[in-house]
């Protein structure tokens, strides 16, 4: 039975209005990519497993719902399918048929299994855009085991690096490989729906954890021949440039340029340490950190890190460290309109992050939350073209839930 097109929701708005999205993956890189999709203005729908995504069994002081859940898919519908089931499966093809999208994160063995494979799914829709997210790639002898950030981090050097020097590895916090990794799924999605245009077809687009976490680190993955394998390949430049102590609070400081290093050194009252022929470059200064550092510490106890902020000004780049909750009610935040109000069913309103980028002709659309579990499963159904009968049929058989 062929089913009707929906394809942007009426008053839909931004670049990606009337692209419709369907969302398999699950944890943090393919849900957040849709979501960076869905604040373009595309219509994401996304698809659960009857045990729902994982990332919503995450701790979190929220009872009704994993803060990390709410966060990371913000501004879609929300479906649940059980896919081992044809006529889910069958409800899928359905959707396909009038999809510019679908992004999922099964390893690479799994969607053939399923009936889902590019392959598959090419035949169903052409013009198909098929984003697969994986842990190492569509090849190689890691091809099929899973792949999470803090594994890609400590695989791939960044854990050995953050950590002090002759000191154990240590994790990046903040799921970095992963959010990048979504920022790969946009880009290439909205690279191949442009591809699209001119072409005419859709194309598979492959975004590994793996790649992600080496595109990171392309600045480190130079290796020029006849060096030696194992050299520094650490960019921080010294003790300078980094997280202070202050009176109270902790300060970071940016003082690269001669500038800023003049500047650094005027507001401190370091004036000899400027004038210096000893300390005029950045290399300098990084090889002579243990005498400078300790004279930076003592200037900066005299004040707080948020009176030393203040006093820098524009002169030197600096933040005082703060908390993730002081950034609700930041001046620079609330200026550029970062923060939305959100509700979602058991726990009421609530304020988070909107839109990332900033599009001067095109406004994007109005921020919603995520999906509760299930939330448009009937209604995407049945603009879909399902009658009641045949969706009550599906729930009584639960392949739809």
């Amino acid at each position: 039975m062929e089913r009707s097109s929906n394809t942007a929701e009426a008053g839909a708005t931004g670049p990606l209005a009337g692209i419709r999205v369907l969302d398999l993956s699950a944890y943090i890189a393919g849900p957040y990519g849709c979501t960076l999709l869905a604040d373009q203005g595309a219509e994401v729908i996304k698809i659960e497993p009857p045990s729902g995504d994982n990332l919503r069994k995450y701790p979190s002081t929220l009872e009704a719902e994993s803060r990390a859940f709410l966060g990371v898919n913000r501004g879609k519908r929300g479906l649940v399918l059980d896919l081992k089931q044809p006529e889910a499966l069958d409800v899928l093809m359905q959707l396909v048929k009038t999809a510019d999208v679908l992004v999922h994160n099964f390893r690479p063995s799994v969607p053939a299994r399923l009936g889902i494979a590019y392959e598959q799914l090419r035949e169903v829709n052409p013009r198909l855009i098929y984003c697969a997210v994986t842990g190492y790639g569509e090849t190689g002898p890691n091809k099929d085991k899973a792949g999470y950030d803090q594994v890609l981090q400590t695989m791939s050097g960044m854990c050995m690096l953050q950590g002090k020097r002759g000191g154990p590895p240590e994790i990046l916090y903040g799921s970095v490989v992963d959010y990048y990794a979504a920022a790969m799924v946009a880009a290439g999605v909205s690279s191949a729906l442009f591809e699209r245009e001119r072409k005419g077809t859709g194309q598979y687009v492959g975004v590994s954890l793996l790649r992600s976490a080496l595109t990171m680190q392309s600045a480190r993955m130079i290796w020029a021949e006849g060096e030696p394998k194992d050299i520094g390949r650490d960019m921080r430049s010294g003790g300078i440039t980094g997280i202070h102590p202050t009176r109270e609070g902790y300060l970071y400081i940016s003082a690269n340029t001669p500038h800023f290093w003049q500047a650094l050194c005027e507001k401190t009252g370091l004036d000899a340490l400027a004038s210096s022929e000893r300390y005029d470059s950045v290399r300098k200064r990084a090889l002579h950190c243990d005498e400078i550092v300790p004279q930076l510490h003592a200037a900066l106890a005299a004040r707080s890190a948020l009176e030393w902020e203040a006093l820098f000004g524009d002169a030197v780049p600096c933040a005082a460290a703060r908390g993730i909750e002081d950034m609700f009610d930041d001046p620079q935040v609330l200026a550029e309109d970062m923060v939305a109000t959100y509700t979602y069913p058991g726990v009421g309103h609530y304020r988070g992050f909107r839109q990332p980028i900033r599009f001067g002709d095109t406004t994007g659309p109005t921020p919603l939350a995520a999906p509760a579990f299930g939330q448009h499963s009937d209604a995407v159904l049945r603009e879909s073209g399902w009658s009641d009968d045949e969706i009550a049929a599906l729930r009584a058989k639960r392949a739809v839930l």
